[in-house]
């Protein structure tokens, strides 16, 4: 059964750090771009970043390019988001997602295939 798991997510002051990882179970995540997006409560989901299956190519929105990195560990078939410098405009439910294309990421969510389920990140002080 194909399943990615988001976890790392939780309550944390602005300028603040989180973790979020992204685990793959029934697929190898190697072969696949993963994706991070982000849905706050009446707006529509939007990309956060991305990073290629082959190259480790990464692509970040504007809003979060110097903040938030992506990374991916294809030996524990986990992708990590690591976020710094948190803002209020970050709380949102983020999710992953893995794309099959083959091609360079993008952050447009039809191309992807597989989601998870999401994980809460809350931004306040």
């Amino acid at each position: 059964q194909v399943q990615l798991v988001e976890s790392g997510g939780g309550l944390v002051q602005p300028g603040g750090s989180l973790r979020l990882s992204c685990a793959a179970s029934g697929f190898t995540l190697d072969y696949y771009a993963i994706g991070w997006f982000r849905q706050a409560p009446g707006k529509e989901r939007e990309g956060v970043s991305c990073i290629s299956s082959s190259d480790g190519y990464a692509n970040y929105d504007r809003s979060v390019k110097g903040r938030f990195t992506i990374s991916r560990d294809n030996a524990k078939n986990t992708v990590y988001l690591q976020m710094n410098g948190l803002k209020t405009e970050d709380t949102a439910v983020y999710y992953c997602a893995a794309d099959s294309s083959g091609r360079l990421c993008v952050l447009w969510s039809p191309s992807y295939d597989y989601w998870g389920q999401g994980t809460q990140v809350t931004v306040s002080s």
